[in-house]
C-alpha cells in the first residue's frame, strides 16, 4: 500500500521541506535586519522580495498540479 502512495509522499515532503526552508530564512532574516538596526524602508523591501519568493513556489506549484489534471483528460 505504501508503494502506491510513494511519489504523493515524496511530493509532500518536497513542498514541506519548502516550508521549513522558507520559515528558517525568514527567522534568519529577521534576526540580521534587529542587529543591523535597519531602517523601516529596507526591512519592507526584504519582506517582500521573501515574500514574492514564496509565492513564486506556491504558484508553481498550483500551476504543475493544473498541468498534470489537464494533461490527465
Amino acid at each position: 500500500m505504501l508503494q502506491e502512495y510513494t511519489e504523493q509522499i515524496e511530493t509532500i515532503g518536497l513542498y514541506g521541506f519548502y516550508l521549513l526552508l522558507f520559515l528558517l530564512i525568514g527567522l534568519s532574516i529577521q534576526d540580521v535586519l534587529k542587529r543591523g538596526n535597519v531602517p523601516k524602508f529596507g526591512r519592507n523591501v526584504v519582506w517582500a522580495v521573501l515574500f514574492f519568493g514564496c509565492i513564486g513556489f506556491i504558484s508553481k506549484a498550483i500551476i504543475e498540479i493544473v498541468w498534470i489534471s489537464t494533461e490527465t483528460i
